[in-house]
C-alpha cells in the first residue's frame, strides 16, 4: 500500500513553502490541501469567540489570511511553524481590521466581542472586545515583545510551547514562563476600567 502523500518529504509543508515560494503551482495548489484544514482550525477556534451575527465567516478568513500570505512578494517561511505564526499574526490583524471598519461604519456602535479561553483569563464567562485584547498585546510588546509573541503564538496561532520556542529561537522553559507572566498581565490590564 502507497504511504499517504503527506509523510511523503517532498510534500512536507516546509518543502511546499519553499517550491511555492519559489514559483512552484503545484507545490502551492498542494500546499493549500494540506494547511487548509489546520488554518480552518484555527478561524473556527476565533470565530466561535466572535458575535454570532459576525459578517466574516471561517472560510472568508482563512482565503483572505491565505491570498495575502501566499500573494506577499518575496515571502519565504523557514518551516510549518514559521508559516504558521505569520497565518496567526495576519489572522488577528484581518479580525482588527474587521472590527476596526465595523465600528467605523457605526458610529458609536458596540463593540466587536471576543472571548479569551481560560487558559488566558480565569474568567470563562469573560468577554473583552477584540480591539482592547488588541491595544492590550501591542502595549504589552512594548514593555516585552517576546512575551506579547508568545499570546500571538500561543493564542491565536495553537502553537504548542514546543513550536514558540523553534520560531522565536528561545528555551522551551522560557516561552512557558513567558506565557504566563503575559497572560496575568494581560488578565489585569483588561480587566482595567475603560
Amino acid at each position: 500500500m502507497e504511504k499517504p502523500a503527506s509523510t511523503h518529504p517532498e510534500h512536507s509543508i516546509s518543502h511546499l513553502l519553499f517550491e511555492a515560494s519559489h514559483g512552484n503551482r503545484d507545490a502551492e495548489a498542494l500546499l493549500m490541501t494540506q494547511v487548509y484544514a489546520e488554518l480552518r482550525r484555527l478561524a473556527r477556534k476565533y470565530m466561535r469567540a466572535e458575535r454570532v451575527n459576525h459578517t466574516l465567516q471561517p472560510t472568508a478568513l482563512v482565503n483572505e489570511a491565505y491570498l495575502r500570505l501566499m500573494g506577499e512578494p518575496g515571502a519565504s517561511w523557514e518551516d510549518r511553524a514559521h508559516f504558521f505564526a505569520a497565518a496567526a499574526q495576519l489572522m488577528r490583524h484581518i479580525l482588527v481590521d474587521h472590527a476596526r471598519a465595523r465600528i467605523a461604519s457605526k458610529r458609536g456602535g458596540v463593540q466587536h466581542q471576543v472571548t479569551l479561553d481560560e487558559a488566558l483569563l480565569s474568567a470563562e464567562d469573560r468577554s473583552i472586545d477584540v480591539l482592547a485584547l488588541h491595544e492590550a498585546l501591542e502595549k504589552l510588546a512594548k514593555l516585552d515583545e517576546r512575551q506579547a509573541r508568545v499570546v500571538e503564538l500561543h493564542f491565536f496561532g495553537g502553537l504548542t510551547f514546543g513550536e514558540i520556542a523553534y520560531v522565536l529561537d528561545a528555551a522551551e522553559r522560557t516561552v512557558k514562563r513567558d506565557w504566563s507572566m503575559a497572560r496575568a498581565w494581560l488578565k489585569l490590564e483588561l480587566s482595567k476600567e475603560p
